[in-house]
């Protein structure tokens, strides 16, 4: 199976139950190797590889973009942390 592997991953991490301190993350990676991530704690793009950093230098660039995806944190992390949440406490 020649070709590339290109994929994203988010995640939203948390360790309060109150959500405080929650922080959505996007990773792009190729071929295994995470090139670009998207940390809404620091508020922008971090390149990782020599690839990854031209690319952030570009998507920090965007405004928009930038403030779509800090606003993950309430619309997607948020949101299904709390419905998670209480999926297990209404089990046990």
């Amino acid at each position: 199976a020649d070709g590339y592997y290109e994929y994203t991953m988010s995640e939203c991490v948390y360790s309060t139950s109150d959500y405080s301190d929650m922080v959505y993350l996007r990773s792009w990676s190729f071929n295994k190797v995470v090139e670009l991530q998207f940390n809404s704690t620091v508020g922008k793009f971090v390149g990782i590889t020599e690839d990854g950093v031209r690319q952030a230098e570009y998507f920090n660039k965007d405004q928009a973009t930038l403030q779509g995806l800090k606003a993950q944190v309430d619309t997607f992390c948020r949101h299904n942390a709390q419905n998670s949440d209480s999926a297990v406490r209404d089990k046990a």
